[in-house]
């Protein structure tokens, strides 16, 4: 019994031990991405995901033949990361709502046309490199449909939340520029969840996969509008305003509820998660739902590091993967060209200036913690070699480091040249 009782409390400290490791790594990585004057979710995801190979490094374990961790505090860390992400994905999809206001609708047509069209493009050219290449470590066994969409879905993301912070930080929130990339990447994002679903259903190699995926996504979605006029209700908005902390409890379980029930058919938790916060009001008629949505987004922020540091254990635990630099430079390449290029294409259209135009392309071409959740999820599901993978985490880390440098030099703040167009909708103030 007592030999029990010690295995037990020594599992518990180690697990205890590994937790409070991987929240320190991303309590360093956010410090040292605010004194680069760069979002912190890029150091939390860089001092994560290679905390694996540190930790296979320092260990002499390049042949995989053992576990770095126990296998019941890696087992405990993944269900600890998998909960967070899910409760920061509710955030994440609350604010999955076009707000237009008094953009034309010419201009947000063709932003969000030049946001998705050319970046699938790039991907489906990037894909045909893939699989022309001849590189085996490219390859999966996986259908090829289903490791063309999910190429397609990785070029296609731009990460909300990241962009929401950098358009705060830049002053950026209320113009034109910076109203049309934050409704172009929530419609790509949204969009990107679904093809995710329809892409795990292909990963079966089975119609039935991809019809269930379907049915999944349709009666997810139905079941967030039939719940989210409920939710608007003043007495139930009232009483989430006056008990902000049992509300929280209330989403986090549905939240964690409905991720579970997305994996067990077969699909992925996050997309659950997603389903859950879409179904909480937003914007104006939010009410008291705004506080609670806001507790349970803080504590999954503080528990996503622990996300990204089994992400890499799960990467890297077996031989390192041969890094080739020919995928990270062409995907690289075509992402900055799809989303740069085609977000200023869609801005010229729309009847935006040029500069305007470069600021929507540039903001857009966030990627950050968005893509490295799909990414995950495809590497999970064996759409992505462990080789693809990394050359697309690269891709999406240099794309979002670059997002600060190219706003500054297209004159991206709210004092620099950002002026409000008419053509964007809005009619033109005098000067003082």
């Amino acid at each position: 019994m007592s030999t029990g009782v010690s295995g037990t409390v020594l599992a518990a400290g180690q697990v205890l031990l590994a937790l409070a490791a991987a929240l320190g790594l991303g309590c360093l990585g956010r410090v040292l991405a605010r004194l680069l004057r760069q979002p912190p979710v890029i150091g939390e995801i860089v001092f994560g995901l290679f905390a694996g190979p540190a930790v296979v490094l320092v260990a002499h374990r390049r042949t995989g033949t053992a576990p770095v961790l126990p296998g019941a505090v890696t087992e405990a860390l993944t269900v600890v990361g998998h909960a967070g992400l899910a409760l920061f994905l509710v955030g994440v999809a609350h604010e999955l709502r076009p707000r237009t206001g008094r953009l034309s609708r010419r201009a947000v047509v063709w932003v969000t046309a030049g946001t998705l069209v050319p970046p699938v493009a790039s991907g489906l050219l990037f894909a045909w490199w893939v699989r022309s290449s001849g590189d085996p470590g490219l390859r999966t066994v996986a259908a090829w449909p289903a490791q063309l969409l999910m190429i397609c879905v990785a070029l296609t993301v731009t990460a909300v939340p990241v962009l929401a912070r950098i358009l705060v930080d830049r002053g950026l929130t209320a113009t034109p520029a910076g109203r049309l990339a934050m409704t172009a990447a929530i419609v790509a994002d949204a969009a990107a969840w679904i093809l995710l679903a329809i892409t795990l259903g292909f990963a079966t190699g089975s119609a039935g996969g991809v019809v269930t995926a379907v049915w999944v996504v349709a009666a997810g979605l139905a079941v967030s509008v039939l719940a989210r006029p409920v939710l608007r209700l003043d007495r139930v908005a009232r009483a989430a305003a006056r008990h902000p902390w049992p509300a929280a409890v209330v989403i986090g379980t549905v939240a964690l509820g409905m991720a579970a029930g997305t994996e067990h058919a077969g699909l992925t938790g996050v997309l659950g998660a997603v389903l859950a916060g879409l179904a909480i009001p937003g914007g104006s008629r939010a009410g008291g739902w705004a506080v609670a949505v806001g507790k349970v987004v803080a504590a999954g922020r503080l528990l996503v590091p622990v996300y990204f540091v089994t992400a890499g254990l799960r990467v890297f635990a077996g031989p390192l993967p041969a890094l080739s630099w020919w995928a990270v430079v062409l995907a690289t390449a075509l992402a900055i060209t799809g989303k740069v290029g085609g977000g200023y294409l869609g801005a010229r259209l729309g009847g935006l200036p040029r500069r305007e135009g470069v600021r929507i392309g540039v903001l857009v071409n966030t990627r950050g913690l968005t893509e490295i959740v799909l990414l995950q999820t495809g590497f999970t599901a064996g759409l992505l070699s462990p080789a693809l993978f990394v050359a697309l985490v690269v891709m999406a880390l240099v794309t979002t480091v670059l997002t600060g440098p190219l706003l500054s030099f297209a004159g991206g703040s709210a004092g620099e040249g950002s002026s409000r167009s008419r053509l964007a909708g809005e009619p033109a103030r005098p000067k003082p």
